[in-house]
């Protein structure tokens, strides 16, 4: 054995404990599926009830076999899954798949069992797949294994799959198999008591007979080391995911803006955007990718063309792929003088190519051996619409000819013939994924395209900056020793100042005449904020006055905001904070805030009072790399604002991305900010001109 997990997935010998002969038991169908797969190796059925099982001896124990056993399936009542375990140590079994369920899913007394086989497992050196698990296959001929109770056993392929629910596994095999898709090996892994998603990924990462890698995850065990593991492993083999679990009945409370955008779910999109896994949003698009992935080459770019003999599913097809950021260049002009020597002229020369409703298995030939050598595309999409004067058989059967040898991505779409059509079953059988709409291809390269480009970027490198940790850690004992849960105001813009992120000092006023000298010796325009009582969100309490331009205005304003605030009960003596204003910048966001999953999340978008309104917003599971902060800058649908919009020039987006990796560096060296906002951080063309105005940070709970 190659390695440890071997002894479950490709064993010599398997024990079937709790075997028996009672047909729509768990226990009979799990050793007739074994038999029924032809496994290659010795199968022994263990049941202290019976000597014959099956037609093959059965043993009271696994310590009466007398061979060795490799692996050992335990269907028996919770309560004896322990005792069963032990037996299985003694025995020098090295592999368990225990399927009983009745562990830490169903609470406090179930999740004690669940330790105590566990502590065997480890005492014994055993490794386990489970419990409360489906099974486990291994389709390689040499193995043949279906250690399930369901009721299909796969096909074979080259997909690897790891599934947490058995009732999900079992029914995505059901599909797959009618879809022509097949598997390597499938893992139903359960609790994960010790097995886990990360264990498989490790196991697929070495196994020659996987090239792709489809997850079905509930939740993350260890999301640090996911994070290693799967950033490692899809730059080698591709991996698809549906993780569930996006919504919640409660939202939880958050003090700052980066909390209140921090969904659910936010921790799991960016901890798959960071490692390169293709999150997919239902299991029909899990099928999809799969399909995609398996029968054709990864695209080189997002460059589409589309052949069509129906002018409707072109336009379709058409505004998904542009909806979802593909491309669809037009005909070369040698591509439409070949094919106007035999397309009438009433079809339409361009992308997507009409061919009209006439064309048939000819047209289609000739029109792909033209577009399919146009340097101009990456994948081709011909789209049928079978008329009854069109046999679809024999279009299927030109589309498989004419694209068999082609190094483009080819994925077809037959609309209107049935998903089991003989037609469709001949494009998958020869290797030509086919869909029964348009939209889904849009959306499966859309996929891959992002995938593609992520594994294609370096991996970045984590930057460190001479800071001052000390004044940080100062400032947060000294609000501690004041029982204060947040740090705002000047104390604030100390702890940027000191991890060298550019923000705007404060100078204080306690009297509308004091405000109107600090404002002219910082020079007009100003900004006035609400200093006392410290307020963390002051722009809802109207505690903000923006472009104060004159004395009057500034005498006005104090006035202004000192009613303002007796008009909210506080009592004692008020103060501003005064700033000088940056004009002609784009107001950014930044901050941090803590998942309960996935530890601090870096948040950066679109900034100012439009944040919760607008939301476009980009978040990264904390340490950023350079290139990790790039990608926040550029992924934000209103990067053309700092990229420079209808002329105006572009912003200094190097002080951006240094700004966000400082910030990086002060929550990985302090940890005991729950929450951070810094909004606005206002950044303009000119470096000098970049600083955060304001910024709040709340103290995690002692």
């Amino acid at each position: 054995m190659k390695h440890p997990l071997d002894m479950i997935f490709r064993p010599r010998s398997v024990a079937v404990i709790g075997a028996t002969s009672r047909k729509g038991s768990i226990g009979r169908e799990t050793l007739h599926n074994i038999l029924q797969a032809e496994f290659n190796g010795k199968v022994f059925p263990v049941n202290p009830s019976a000597e014959v099982i099956q037609s093959i001896k059965a043993y009271p124990s696994v310590l009466d076999i007398p061979d060795m056993v490799d692996m050992a399936i335990i269907i028996v009542r919770k309560e004896f899954v322990r005792d069963v375990a032990i037996q299985c140590g003694k025995k020098g079994v090295k592999g368990l798949v225990v399927i009983t369920a009745g562990f830490s899913e169903v609470g406090k007394e179930g999740k004690k069992r669940e330790q105590e086989v566990l502590a065997v497992c480890n005492e014994y050196g055993m490794r386990m797949i489970g419990p409360n698990c489906f099974g486990v296959v291994n389709t390689d001929p040499e193995i043949n294994l279906n250690a399930t109770f369901g009721k299909t056993y796969p096909r074979r392929g080259r997909i690897g799959f790891v599934t947490q629910s058995g009732a999900m596994g079992e029914a995505i095999m059901n599909i797959a198999r009618d879809l022509g898709i097949g598997f390597s090996c499938v893992a139903s892994i359960g609790n994960k008591a010790d097995i886990s998603s990360n264990d498989m990924l490790e196991y697929f990462k070495r196994d020659p007979n996987t090239d792709i890698i489809l997850l079905y995850l509930e939740n993350f065990g260890n999301p640090v080391k996911f994070t290693k593991i799967a950033r490692e492993v899809c730059r080698i083999k591709p991996i698809v995911a549906v993780k569930s679990g996006r919504t919640s009945l409660g939202a939880k409370a958050a003090s700052s803006h980066t909390g209140a955008l921090a969904g659910l779910d936010v921790g799991v999109d960016a901890l798959f955007e960071q490692t390169g896994v293709m999150r997919v949003d239902t299991v029909e698009e899990l099928f999809d990718v799969a399909n995609a992935l398996s029968k054709q080459p990864v695209p080189k770019g997002n460059r589409v063309v589309v052949v069509t003999n129906a002018g409707g599913p072109g336009i379709l097809a058409t505004d998904a792929l542009i909806n979802h950021g593909m491309e669809m260049p037009a005909l070369s002009e040698s591509t439409v003088k070949k094919l106007k020597t035999f397309i009438p002229a009433e079809a339409s020369f361009s992308n997507p190519m009409d061919m009209v409703a006439g064309a048939g298995p000819k047209e289609f030939k000739q029109t792909l051996d033209a577009v399919k050598n146009d340097a101009r595309y990456d994948s081709i999409i011909p789209i049928c619409v079978p008329p009854v004067t069109i046999d679809q058989m024999k279009v299927a059967e030109t589309i498989a000819e004419a694209v068999s040898k082609s190094k483009k991505t080819v994925l077809a779409c037959f609309m209107g013939t049935g998903l089991s059509s003989p037609s469709m079953n001949y494009l998958r059988e020869h290797g030509v994924p086919v869909y029964i709409f348009p939209e889904a291809i849009a959306k499966t390269l859309s996929i891959i395209h992002k995938y593609r480009r992520r594994i294609s970027e370096p991996c970045g490198k984590f930057k460190t900056f001479k800071v001052d940790k000390e004044k940080v850690q100062q400032i947060i004992d000294n609000a501690r020793s004041e029982g204060r849960g947040s740090i705002v105001g000047d104390e604030a813009i100390s702890i940027l100042s000191a991890y060298g992120i550019q923000a705007m000092a404060y100078r204080y006023a306690w009297s509308a005449e004091e405000a109107v000298k600090v404002a002219g010796e910082m020079g007009y325009p100003v900004v006035m904020k609400i200093n006392t009582p410290p307020i963390l969100h002051k722009t809802e309490v109207g505690g903000v006055m923006v472009d104060l331009r004159t004395d009057k205005e500034v005498f006005d304003g104090f006035t202004s905001l000192k009613k303002r605030i007796s008009e909210l009960g506080e009592k004692g003596k008020f103060s501003v904070a005064m700033q000088g204003l940056i004009t002609g910048g784009v107001e950014t966001v930044m901050g941090m805030t803590i998942d309960p999953s996935f530890g601090p999340l870096i948040m950066f978008g679109l900034g100012g009072i439009y944040v919760e309104i607008m939301k476009d917003v980009s978040f990264r599971i904390n340490p950023l790399t350079d290139v990790g902060a790039d990608a926040m800058i550029h992924s934000l649908k209103s990067f053309p604002l700092l990229n420079g919009f209808r002329g105006a020039p572009p912003v200094n987006q190097k002080v951006l991305k240094e700004t966000l990796l400082r910030l990086s560096q002060l929550v990985k060296d302090i940890t005991c900010f729950a929450e951070i906002d810094i909004n606005p951080f206002i950044v303009s063309p000119d470096k000098k001109r970049c600083a955060a105005v304001d910024a709040r940070f709340i103290l995690t709970k002692k």
